[in-house]
């Protein structure tokens, strides 16, 4: 059966992928530039121990003993092995080994070895071959270098093997990593941090792409809901329209009374000359009364409220009911040409950390049950009072709630 990523997983996958692949080509880069380094130490040794060894083989003094080694053995390895040691240190090898034809060694670093046969195979040398290879002898594991003695007339009358130590090899290559090491760190490092860097950059477009997401799906939700309350709203008027034209007023306030609770307040007379003022705060009173609480209105102006203001007045009585208030105090005056208002309640408040982002679209500390959006109406508040000349601002009310005041230039 099949997984497939979910949209999460997608995107933990490519918040990682960067980190991955800086691992991942560290990693083989590292491991190629070790093996390069070990080939060419080995490649290198292999070339000394050649070397050494083909220059000892053409020596005069080396051709001449093994020639007549024969005729007094012991004569000729008191002859060569001084020189052998001394090649030894001075080349840097472990062992200088010269045999005779029949495979007895003349000269070994190890004097009990001398005299005695070669433990390896020495034919192919013996037939006039070179050889370069890995062999286990009397000191180890050795890479060495065998080639064969020959005499003025190109006769094969000895083998001169040259090696050094595969554990001396190991620990070369094992200083050259050490001095490769911190460049690789290095690098991991520095792509480390970038592949972090990429992915803060992409979390934090993952997190805009999220938030488009959540406020388009808002937007949508929103939407539907409006075109439902528009569509039933239409259908009301419809209805009223009906009534009205047919002469039925009374079956007309009564349908109204249905759909909605209508209450009058004490003020209807003081705003008999603010006719949509005074409806509007009627409808506020019923719906905040379906709410569990109580408004208390003081208006004091000259000019006409018109439909701006009450919206304004309108979305923050609303806003205050919703958020569990049991008390709303609204108040609307004028000044100089300017409208300004009050509403304060006995709610929570707003959460200091909320104050500065409370008016931007989509933000709301209401919950939201019905998934239908909140956050419209402080937007709403906002950008109505903007679009007068005013501003609105959000602090602390004296009944322990929120308080909004506001201020709006009145219509000419």
């Amino acid at each position: 059966m099949k997984r497939v990523l979910t949209p999460a997983g997608v995107r933990l996958a490519m918040l990682f992928l960067p980190t991955v692949i800086v691992f991942a080509a560290v990693a083989v880069t590292a491991s190629i530039a070790f093996a390069v380094q070990e080939r060419s130490i080995r490649d290198a040794t292999g070339e000394r121990v050649t070397d050494v060894a083909l220059s000892l083989a053409e020596l005069a003094q080396v051709r001449d003993v093994l020639a007549v080694a024969h005729e007094d053995f012991p004569a000729a390895m008191a002859e060569l092995q001084p020189l052998t040691t001394v090649v030894e240190r001075a080349a840097g090898v472990d062992y200088v080994v010269i045999s005779d034809e029949e495979g007895i060694r003349v000269t070994h670093p190890t004097p009990a070895e001398r005299g005695r046969p070669l433990s390896t195979d020495n034919s192919s040398v013996l037939a006039g071959n070179t050889y370069l290879g890995t062999e286990t002898g009397t000191i180890g594991m050795t890479l060495r270098a065998k080639v064969p003695v020959r005499d003025d007339a190109g006769e094969v009358i000895g083998v001169l093997s040259v090696g050094i130590l595969e554990s001396r090899i190991a620990a070369d290559s094992a200083q050259a990593v050490s001095r490769l090491l911190p460049w690789v760190i290095g690098a991991l490092v520095v792509g480390t941090l970038g592949s972090s860097i990429i992915a803060a950059l992409l979390e934090r477009r993952f997190r805009r792409l999220d938030e488009a997401a959540r406020d388009t799906a808002e937007l949508r939700r929103s939407s539907a809901a409006l075109q439902e309350q528009s569509h039933e709203f239409t259908t009301r008027l419809h209805v009223i329209h009906g009534l009205i034209s047919h002469g039925d007023a009374e079956q007309a306030l009564s349908y109204i009374a249905g759909v909605t609770p209508v209450t009058t307040g004490g003020a209807d007379a003081a705003l008999s000359d603010q006719p949509l003022l005074r409806a509007t705060l009627d409808v506020l009173r019923a719906e905040l009364g379906a709410h569990g609480a109580r408004l208390d209105a003081e208006v004091f102006v000259e000019s006409e409220v018109d439909e701006e203001v009450t919206l304004v007045l309108a979305n923050l009585c609303r806003n205050a009911g919703e958020a569990g208030a049991t008390i709303v105090r609204c108040a609307l005056g004028e000044r100089d040409g300017v409208f300004v208002g009050e509403v304060a309640d006995n709610g929570t408040g707003v959460a200091a950390g909320e104050a500065d982002r409370v008016f931007a679209r989509g933000v709301s500390t209401k919950r939201d049950p019905s998934g239908l959006g909140r956050g419209i109406g402080l937007d709403i508040v906002r950008r109505a009072v903007a679009a007068r000349g005013g501003s609105v601002e959000l602090g602390r009310a004296d009944l322990g709630g929120a308080r909004f005041r506001f201020d709006m230039a009145v219509r000419a």
